[in-house]
């Protein structure tokens, strides 16, 4: 009896990037229908299925890493829901979960992109005259402005940047590795940056969150306080960048 594309095989196979296979393909098409964004479906494991796995083993409580291992399989096969950051949001907002460097995208009231992210490594910088301390500020925001394609900047080049909180926005990088690392921007894989440009238009609330690890009580979280978002900008208005 073939198995669906939903059922780990009977032997887990340890997938590593730069892998090839039918395999690999059945982990593109899942992750893409639970949209994780793992780029465009192809049978060999490249940089931008990996980016996808790793935001799907965050999102299930595993550890990032580049292999597809059993844990991982069996996770495809029951996938864990996901819980929004801000309960009674608007249907349509972006929620940025700065402890498992997690940004996702829900849209009527349904995560429509999940994506591993790098935020502020919490550093002091000073680059071409422009210093400060990388911190992503946790809060609540309106997306104001949006630059489409590439644009370059004192501190970078940045791709389908969206700002929401004055000179700090997420974009495309090429460099999103599995820890904190930028000057205080959300750095998202360059393939998931136009889709995620398209589906957050200027108004869109964002909200960041550095949410307490699993491992404390319950007892000891406190409830989310609505939303009071910055009021949007407008398209002519340009921001004075990190």
């Amino acid at each position: 009896m073939p198995r669906s594309e939903h059922t780990p095989p009977a032997r887990f196979p340890l997938l590593r990037v730069g892998d090839r296979g039918a395999q690999v393909q059945q982990i593109h098409r899942r992750l893409d229908r639970l949209g994780f964004g793992p780029g465009d479906v192809d049978d060999e494991y490249r940089p931008a299925l990996r980016a996808a796995v790793w935001a799907f083993q965050k999102a299930n409580g595993l550890p990032a890493t580049d292999q597809i291992d059993p844990r991982t399989w069996r996770a495809l096969s029951r996938p864990a829901r996901l819980k929004p950051l801000v309960p009674y949001g608007e249907p349509t907002r972006v929620e940025i979960d700065l402890r498992r460097q997690l940004l996702t995208a829900w849209k009527d009231g349904r995560p429509a992109l999940v994506s591993h992210i790098s935020t502020g490594n919490g550093e002091h910088y000073c680059k071409k005259g422009h210093c400060g301390v990388a911190v992503t500020p946790t809060g609540d925001f309106r997306a104001w402005y949006r630059t489409p394609g590439w644009t370059s900047g004192p501190l970078g080049d940045q791709f389908y940047t969206i700002y929401f909180n004055q000179g700090i926005g997420f974009h495309g990088s090429e460099r999103v590795p599995r820890h904190p690392a930028s000057h205080g921007c959300i750095r998202v894989p360059l393939h998931n940056a136009k889709a995620l440009y398209d589906m957050t238009p200027i108004g869109t609330p964002v909200h960041v969150r550095r949410p307490e690890a699993p491992e404390r009580s319950k007892s000891s979280e406190r409830p989310v306080s609505p939303a009071s978002p910055a009021s949007p900008g407008r398209d002519t208005d340009r921001p004075k960048t990190l």
